[in-house]
């Protein structure tokens, strides 16, 4: 049996990573092992309705896209997510995984781009990294900090020295925590510092305030 929980499939701009601004089909799963103070997602943390694997293809099919993003709540929590993968590859998508990085991403299908959120002080959730997915890095894939204050900008920038993540992927991600952060002190913060890191705004937050859908 290939069946996950799925909290919604809908086709928007990707509000984040490296293909922000790009249409793009999500695949939403239901289900999070993690609480973290500023989730924007807790909808997805329960409830769902059960789809086959073939029934999801089909979906995403419907839409002709380009880009594909598997995400949650925690995709990785559920054990069909690694086949699904692999199937949406298969397909020919350009297929990335939003995962908090506290599941272990072994086994993910190296054409995946993995989305890995390394979880700051900030996030109340910062025991759960798992730091060997950094070792399971490709150099396709993203590394992503929320930022909630200062003290998570220096714990990230300490992070980055630490795993010399800027040698294992080409894009590391720095996004203000909405309504804890203003955007505009990190951005300064990075520039100050000369940090080559991509900052980043959720456009989904912007043009649709959040909305399911979106």
């Amino acid at each position: 049996m290939t069946d996950l929980r799925l909290t919604e499939i809908f086709y928007s701009l990707q509000g984040e990573t490296r293909t922000a601004g790009l249409a793009t089909v999500f695949v939403r799963l239901t289900g999070c092992p993690l609480r973290c103070g500023y989730c924007d997602t807790a909808y997805a943390f329960h409830g769902g309705e059960k789809w086959t694997q073939a029934g999801i293809l089909a979906e995403v099919a419907s839409y002709k896209p380009r880009y594909v993003t598997v995400t949650g709540g925690e995709p990785l929590a559920q054990k069909n997510c690694w086949p699904l993968l692999k199937a949406l590859c298969d397909q020919g998508y350009e297929v990335s995984l939003e995962t908090s990085g506290s599941i272990s991403t072994e086994g993910v299908d190296d054409r995946v781009v993995k989305v890995v959120d390394l979880k700051t002080p900030g996030s109340q959730e910062v025991g759960r990294n798992d730091y060997q997915n950094i070792q399971r890095l490709n150099r396709h894939d993203q590394v992503k900090f929320v930022i909630c204050n200062r003290e998570d900008y220096d714990w990230a920038r300490f992070k980055i020295d630490e795993y010399q993540l800027l040698s294992k992927v080409d894009d590391v991600l720095f996004s203000p925590s909405f309504g804890e952060i203003e955007a505009t002190a990190l951005a300064n913060w990075i520039v100050e510092d000369n940090l080559p890191v991509r900052f980043q705004l959720q456009l989904h937050k912007l043009l649709w305030d959040d909305a399911a859908g979106h």
